[in-house]
């Protein structure tokens, strides 16, 4: 029998925060069964197809998983698909659900028993690693959070799988725990914000209680040693009655602590609300920046070398810069960040084209391996057809003075100036 493990993620489960994660949960289950990642939650959506490539991709290059799709978009699939969904899943040795839709995911996936499924997986062996979405089925009672936060539905659970019961967590998973999007209103608790999250956990029966997951966070439990651990960014929270026990990222602690705490009726011994409490020790978790800090970091450090007329100094926080929006780009949560740090990079070329021009030096010396940079990932941008984003590679290269030639050899850039320097792309 292979190794059962559980993995819980709050978010950013196709970033470089949980990449490490994602690597040792993949090795301990080793090749006990196929790597398969369901898009059920966000079937609904028009770039379903978009956000599986994405991911699958993500899985390539971060760990080198060959990751298949078990797919099940629509309720209106046939016996046949839903058949092959199922068996997919029991024969997965490592089975993977993000972000989405919590409430669409459940109906789709308790019509086929899903739950039962995923429930021998942590008997018989396997890795179930759910994230966003998908981690919010898992437990006694689920969250409506579209119907809640957009819809305005009155705060109020919904029946989840159960799966988490088999081992002893009468819970209801929140990831998203820390979110902080609002700005000016509540968003923690998966943007229920603490006055709903109160009126939901009155409704809760005896003996249940709250597993919160904080962003970039994962829960990482090994079920054959009976062992866990919280990896990432920030804490696990287990919330009982309003009263939380933060376990903070390298946080070690057995599965019986972890039910323990959660079936108390008061604060346990050896911690208070908002304080983590490792009675197993813990360890320093692995720094790994957002990619909001990221864009902030670049910013700043391409404005002082600009002051500073350190041309290869900014050269190289561009092509730092590009790396960063590579990796995370799989992330679909950080959409909004990664447009802005496109654009920040265009503006960046254009502003390294102007020092070059002002400078007393030849100008390609310090354009060079900029526009190298840049016309590498217009190949990339028109190779995955993104036509719009490659000309406007273009155009941020044209603001700088740089005029670009697409040839049967490769492209070529020479400057307006009339000087030319041409290096054809491989």
């Amino acid at each position: 029998m292979s190794a059962r493990m559980l993995v819980l993620m709050g978010s950013g489960e196709t970033s470089p925060t949980m990449t490490k994660t994602h690597r040792e949960v993949l090795a301990a289950v080793g090749s006990s069964g196929p790597a398969v990642l369901i898009d059920t939650p966000f079937g609904f959506q028009e770039n379903a197809t978009d956000i599986t490539e994405r991911a699958l991709s993500y899985f390539k290059r971060s760990t080198g998983a060959r990751v298949e799709v078990a797919s099940f978009r629509s309720a209106e699939a046939g016996s046949f698909e839903k058949e092959r969904f199922v068996t997919q899943v029991r024969q997965a040795g490592w089975i993977f659900s993000g972000p989405g839709s919590p409430t669409y995911a459940l109906e789709l996936w308790k019509n086929v028993g899903l739950g039962e499924v995923l429930g021998e997986k942590l008997v018989s062996g396997g890795a179930i690693v759910f994230s966003s979405a998908a981690s919010l089925t898992l437990g006694s009672l689920s969250v409506p959070v579209y119907e809640i936060y957009k819809v305005g539905a009155p705060p109020a659970w919904r029946e989840g799988l159960g799966v988490l019961a088999g081992i002893g967590l009468d819970v209801a998973v929140i990831p998203h725990y820390d979110n902080a999007e609002g700005g000016n209103h509540d968003t923690r608790y998966c943007y229920l914000g603490e006055r709903r999250l109160a009126m939901m956990e009155a409704q809760m029966a005896p003996g249940q209680w709250i597993l919160g997951i904080d962003e970039h966070t994962a829960l990482v439990a090994d079920l054959d040693s009976g062992e866990a651990r919280v990896t990432g960014r920030s804490s696990v929270v287990v919330r009982v009655a309003g009263t939380e026990r933060r376990l903070p990222a390298g946080s070690e602690f057995s599965l019986d602590d972890l039910v323990a705490w959660g079936n108390a009726t008061a604060q346990p011994a050896g911690g208070r609300p908002g304080t983590g409490h490792s009675p197993h020790g813990s360890t320093e978790p692995e720094a790994v920046g957002t990619l909001e800090e990221a864009l902030t970091k670049a910013a700043a450090e391409f404005d002082r070398a600009i002051e500073c007329r350190q041309a290869t100094i900014a050269s190289k926080v561009v092509i730092e810069l590009e790396e960063a929006l590579r990796s995370w780009d799989a992330d679909t949560e950080q959409s909004d960040a990664a447009s802005r740090g496109r654009s920040l990079l265009r503006s960046m070329i254009i502003r390294l084209g102007q020092a070059a021009e002002m400078s007393s030096a030849d100008p390609r010396n310090a354009l060079g391996p900029i526009v190298t940079l840049a016309l590498e990932m217009r190949d990339a941008a028109r190779e995955d057809r993104r036509y719009g984003e490659a000309d406007r590679i273009r155009d941020a290269l044209t603001s700088a003075g740089v005029e670009i030639r697409d040839t049967p050899q490769g492209t070529e850039w020479h400057l307006d100036s009339g000087t030319a320097s041409s290096a054809p792309q491989p």
